[in-house]
């Protein structure tokens, strides 16, 4: 126990002698405030390999997801102006705005789980942001202008043949790139199929879906070509959750500060040294200018970069691997194993009941949406035979991807139903049409009474749904009245 608690004094006293004066700055601005342009060394390793290979899988699955079809519709649509949207090939109209919600309340809660647990894991390995600027765009800038020292030695050059060829070559690939994506991330609101039509009959005759398409590609490539890093640092809110997410148990990208403090040349044989060799080759592989041995920081969006640069030095001073690791406080300061703590058990029981609330919702979803309501302004009409009738708006909703005709019935009275039109309602569409409801006068109870009528498909009662019926007083309501 006693030498447990030297050892946590021990990393306490390592770890309050780091250099806290970072947090006054952001590597991406410079003393006199203007952008300072980071140009990270070209990464490489077995992480980085790694994040490659899941990169092409993820961008294969991105630029293939837009043709794949279930029934003719595509198998992810978000067509905001339409109001449809399609989930692994499951529609989703306006009236199911609450299952998309409890959906959206889900996917936070695994976030928030996910990163008690393992930090920012997805920011590093399969933000959409990270991929594209690290694995695309970076990729075709090192191609380009070359690695880091190049790249500053190119932005230092004066403007002459060589600047302009490589500038002009890299707008032109960024642009083009940039386009590339806005077709497809145009195909995953409108469809692939309307993206073909306006390639196939021009842009005049689709122009307000080409401006859609412009305005996208500006947009990927002031983020790509200028805007870069910011987006992670400035933009998006999920780093600035780390604050009140993590904990000493959260499993991050960390530098085992126990191990490397007191930092010092390899040539340096002072005793207490640590195994640090302040190379500095952590900072510059590292895509937003951090120093992550100053610890944990909004920046740091858990690339493992500076694991693979730290590893290989390792191996060349012969130490062993790990000193910047995946690991947790706790890991590093008391030596503890990652242990499965209250908030995470709490997170995981809110998670699954969120799920199994998520999954009813989906099974027991119906098909058709059904509303019928009294036509507004209309009293109720008197026919020969003691006969009552009411006239009532029928709208209906087919969230499926076949035409549906339905059939009406009264479920608690007796009485008639007389259709305007067939309700023969098409595939993915709204269907509006007018009927009246007729009682004899005895039946009525009262001025206004329930009725329900059932909403039928090949004789199987899909849905019933309640309306007003308005009739005459009766004669027990005069005689209370």
């Amino acid at each position: 126990m006693n030498n447990n608690q030297d050892s946590e004094n021990i990393a306490a006293f390592k770890k309050d002698s780091l250099d806290q004066t970072f947090r006054d700055s952001v590597a991406t601005i410079s003393k006199e405030g203007n952008r300072n342009y980071i140009a990270p060394q070209q990464p490489k390793g077995k992480l980085y390999n790694r994040r490659s290979y899941f990169s092409y899988f993820y961008l294969i699955l991105f630029f293939t997801l837009p043709f794949l079809k279930i029934d003719g519709e595509p198998v992810f649509l978000f067509n905001v102006l339409e109001r449809k949207f399609i989930f692994f090939g499951v529609i989703f109209w306006p009236q199911d705005f609450f299952i998309f919600a409890i959906g959206l309340l889900t996917f936070l809660v695994f976030i928030i789980l996910f990163t008690v647990a393992f930090g920012r894991v997805f920011c590093g390995w399969a933000c959409p942001q990270t991929i594209f600027m690290e694995m695309v765009f970076r990729k075709i800038e090192y191609w380009i202008e070359g690695d880091a020292n190049q790249q500053r030695k190119l932005k230092a050059m004066p403007w002459n043949a060589e600047k302009l060829r490589k500038r002009s070559a890299k707008m032109i690939a960024f642009f083009s790139v940039s386009f590339l994506i806005a077709n497809f991330f145009l195909g995953y609101i409108i469809g692939m199929d309307e993206v073909g039509v306006l390639i196939r009959e021009g842009i005049f005759v689709h122009f307000g879906t080409f401006s859609a398409l412009v305005i996208f590609t500006l947009i990927f490539f002031f983020v790509y070509y200028w805007f870069r890093e910011q987006v992670c640092l400035i933009v998006c809110p999920y780093g600035r959750l780390q604050g009140v997410l993590l904990d000493k148990n959260s499993i991050l990208v960390a530098y085992d500060y126990v191990r490397g403090e007191p930092r010092g040349k390899v040539t340096d044989n002072t005793p207490d040294k640590g195994d640090c060799v302040n190379c500095h080759a952590c900072v510059r592989v590292c895509p937003t200018g951090i120093d992550i041995r100053n610890g944990t920081q909004l920046e740091c969006v858990n690339c493992t970069a500076c694991i693979d640069a730290c590893d290989e030095i390792m191996d060349h001073v012969n130490k062993p691997k790990g000193l910047i690791r995946y690991a947790s406080e706790n890991n590093i300061a008391a030596k503890q194993k990652t242990t499965y703590t209250w908030r995470l058990k709490l997170y995981t029981i809110v998670l699954t009941l969120l799920l199994a609330f998520l999954a009813t919702l989906l099974i027991t979803r119906d098909d058709v949406s059904t509303r019928i309501l009294r036509t507004p302004g209309q009293m109720y009409q008197t026919l020969n035979d003691d006969k009552i009738s009411n006239l009532y708006n029928i709208k209906l909703a087919n969230k499926t991807r076949k035409l549906i005709h339905l059939d009406l019935k009264l479920e608690n009275i007796e009485g008639e139903i007389k259709m305007i039109n067939p309700i023969d309602v098409p595939k993915e569409s709204y269907f509006q049409t007018s009927l009246f409801v007729i009682l004899k006068q005895e039946r009525l109870e009262k001025r206004k009474m329930k009725i329900k009528i059932g909403i039928y498909e090949n004789g199987k009662r899909i849905e019933t749904v309640t309306a007003t019926f308005l009739g005459p007083a009766h004669k027990k309501e005069h005689h209370e009245n």
